[in-house]
């Protein structure tokens, strides 16, 4: 049966993480300083204040990007140049975007509730912060809970579906990764288009591909100047698609040297490539013409919630240049 093929699919490991101490739990203390394993000395991003003669990530409109060569032109430069879009005119409803941000309950449960969804020993789905290996390993200024929701056969029932949540709050995570695969494949069939690439390649690597799903809080810190709410980093997936939930900005990118952030527009999706679009397109003429791109996130003296969904290739895949890519 499908079920049973499904049930014998390729197994998962991403590794383990240390239990760290619940960071909302921190700042409903009076803290005037901050703990020293959230303090980083080698912070090199820096929090702007003044960001109207910075440049701007580039925003694309879904709807034009269909009918437009112009529009795919300017998703190829923003790929080419950023590694980084904003996606509007997205095909999502607004009204679904506004159920989503109710999500943010979770992180408002009780402490003796939310235990019972604590990492396991050797994984990292759950509440809790990811690859920490040691107990001096700095820590980010959030908490984090992630859960994998695709292919549904890899879900940890006791966090997706069943999650302490109304049922009404399940569906609508139900629909909203459902949304985030057609999104996905989506840009991913229109980069291929903007690479001249075959669109076959790609649907075979992405289509039955892995997709993960983050809850980020990150609490109002007394000392914003000294810590890093996300270390800066890459993703090592094709595509993450982030939604900002309120409209406090913190995200900031690294490009030509300089730290850019970027100012969410409301109910835009943040759309940036991951290690693995670099590796697809690294032998086409251009050479890599499209990077994954460092970025981090900076704490602020307000709260900030946002939801991440991770695109990723399918498990048995291999990541190599794509064939209809090589010149021969």
């Amino acid at each position: 049966s499908v079920m049973a093929m499904e049930q014998n699919g390729p197994k998962l490991n991403l590794g383990g993480s240390l239990l760290v101490p619940y960071v909302q739990e921190l700042a409903r203390e009076p803290l005037t300083t901050i703990p020293p394993r959230y303090a980083r000395a080698d912070q090199d991003y820096v929090v702007i204040s003044n960001t109207t003669s910075l440049p701007q990530v580039p925003v694309i409109d879904m709807q034009s990007l269909v009918s437009r060569d112009s529009e795919l032109e300017k998703l190829h430069n923003a790929c080419k140049e950023w590694g980084f879009f904003q996606l509007i005119n997205r095909g999502v409803s607004s009204v679904l975007l506004e159920k989503v941000k109710e999500i943010q309950e979770l992180f408002n449960l009780p402490m003796e509730e939310k235990k019972k969804y604590w990492q396991q020993a050797g994984d990292i789905e759950g509440f809790g912060q990811a690859f920490i290996v040691s107990e001096e390993q700095k820590l980010d200024w959030g908490d984090m809970f992630f859960i994998i929701t695709l292919p549904a056969y890899l879900r940890k029932p006791h966090l997706f579906p069943n999650l302490p949540l109304p049922l009404a709050l399940r569906d609508t995570l139900e629909t909203y990764s459902a949304k985030m695969k057609n999104l996905e494949m989506k840009n991913l069939i229109l980069l291929a288009k903007a690479l001249g690439m075959d669109q076959n390649d790609m649907r075979e690597l992405f289509e039955e591909g892995l997709q993960s799903i983050r809850m980020n809080y990150y609490p109002p810190c007394p000392q914003p100047e000294l810590v890093t709410c996300l270390y800066p980093h890459s993703d090592s997936n094709g595509l993450t698609i982030l939604l900002q939930i309120n409209d406090i900005e913190g995200l900031q990118i690294r490009k030509d040297g300089n730290c850019a952030p970027i100012n969410p527009l409301p109910n835009a999706f943040v759309i940036n490539l991951g290690n693995t679009m670099e590796v697809i397109y690294h032998f086409t003429p251009t050479n890599g013409i499209y990077h994954s791109i460092e970025h981090g996130a900076m704490v602020n003296l307000k709260e900030r919630v946002s939801i991440a969904t991770f695109c990723s290739a399918k498990l048995d895949g291999d990541i190599d240049p794509a064939p209809s890519l090589i010149t021969p």
